[in-house]
């Protein structure tokens, strides 16, 4: 992330922003003042003059400045970028006739600068296709949308790398790369066939929406959807919940082995709106060790900043500082809260949590740690899985 830390204060090194001095600048030195000059003897001294030396006065330096929240965030995620949970930029590009990411488009929200000027380090690239496609063109558009997405990474790879775990993040972050991990697609792509899901995945899929399918429905899974879990947890694609029903998303939170993401959720208490999630369900997927990231979208979490960090502190509060994360929603058809136009707005979100008093720690959570965390976890449980069939076959 050289290209982040060039214009932020060496304070951002990783381990800085844990200690009290990242947010409290020290106040400069107090001035000392000359040596007091030598006492007259007292025959020389003028009538009421004082015989002893001065008293050293003590002068104080100007008033150190008050700690500025931008720049603050700014250094903090220059430590622990944003890893954003959903773009919908494959789709948006798909009707552009010409485009340049590196240099800055604006046709769309999340090109290479505003990426870097945001603080944003790795975004899961949405391959979602409209509701208008159905039937066997699902499969179809989505893999138009994959094949689209590589490309698009591997023509600017000065930018961008191509990333399915989390490892592969932190490789490409340590490049200076923003890493692109593709997905989620839409279900209904894969049919009834564990055998496309596994195509996709060959493909470079990472996660899979499981709202919208034959399989989990209002009534929760299918005989078929718990294998449909099962293999995601082999294959380490993360399973992908927003807007599946409360019977479905509780079903999986107890049988998935890795843990499970709403990358479109937030806090219905809040904003009673499609998506968000009831205070129970959140309750739960912090018992679950889930990860629920709250969409920068007005619909969802309100039309100003202070609103979007309402829905922040509030699953934060019942599902735990490592169960909560950011989702931009960018270059989708979401309108986004004012002040949050793009991505190069997330330090401004950051501020206003610094504000509010959240710690380092829980920021750091937030932007970086707990989606790789929810990667360690499906990679994990992708290992156990094998090695477990492994252990099969051979007894």
């Amino acid at each position: 992330m050289a290209d982040l830390q060039a214009e932020l204060d060496t304070a951002a090194e990783a381990g800085e922003l844990d200690r009290p001095s990242a947010r409290s600048p020290e106040p400069p030195p107090i001035s000392e003042p000359p040596p007091a000059h030598e006492a007259l003897p007292a025959h020389e001294a003028a009538p009421g003059t004082r015989t002893g030396p001065e008293p050293r006065k003590r002068q104080l330096g100007p008033e150190p400045p008050a700690p500025d929240p931008l720049r603050l965030a700014r250094a903090l995620l220059a430590a622990h970028p944003v890893a954003d949970g959903c773009s919908g930029l494959p789709w948006a590009l798909r009707g552009l006739r010409w485009y340049d990411l590196e240099l800055g488009d604006s046709a769309v929200e999340a090109d290479v600068p505003r990426l870097r000027a945001g603080g944003v380090g790795a975004q899961f690239w949405s391959v979602h296709v409209p509701e208008s496609v159905t039937g066997d063109r699902v499969l179809g558009a989505t893999l138009e949308q994959l094949d689209l997405a590589k490309h698009v990474i591997a023509r600017y790879s000065e930018g961008l790398r191509l990333a399915h775990t989390a490892s592969e993040v932190a490789d490409a972050r340590h490049c200076g790369r923003i890493a692109a991990l593709i997905g989620p697609a839409r279900g209904e792509a894969i049919g009834d066939s564990l055998a496309t899901l596994r195509a996709l995945h060959t493909l470079g899929l990472c996660s899979l929406t499981l709202s919208g399918t034959s399989w989990a429905g209002p009534e929760g899974l299918t005989p078929f959807g718990e294998e449909v879990v099962r293999e995601l947890n082999r294959l380490g694609v993360l399973a992908e919940l927003s807007g599946a029903s409360e019977a479905t998303a509780r079903q999986v939170l107890t049988i998935s082995r890795a843990p499970a993401l709403f990358t479109r959720s937030g806090a219905r208490a809040l904003r009673d709106a499609p998506g968000n999630l009831p205070d129970d369900l959140l309750a739960a997927v912090g018992a679950a060790k889930g990860l629920c990231l709250v969409p920068l979208a007005a619909e969802q979490t309100g039309s100003s900043i202070s609103e979007v960090a309402d829905h922040l502190d509030h699953v934060r509060r019942l599902a735990g500082p490592e169960c909560v994360g950011l989702s931009g929603t960018y270059d989708t058809s979401a309108p986004h809260p004012e002040g949050l136009a793009d991505t190069s707005r997330y330090p401004h979100l950051v501020a206003e949590l610094m504000e509010r008093d959240w710690p380092d720690d829980d920021l750091a959570r937030l932007t970086w740690g707990n989606v790789q965390r929810v990667l360690r976890g499906a990679d994990f449980a992708a290992r156990a899985a094998r090695e477990r069939l492994r252990q099969q076959t051979q007894g």
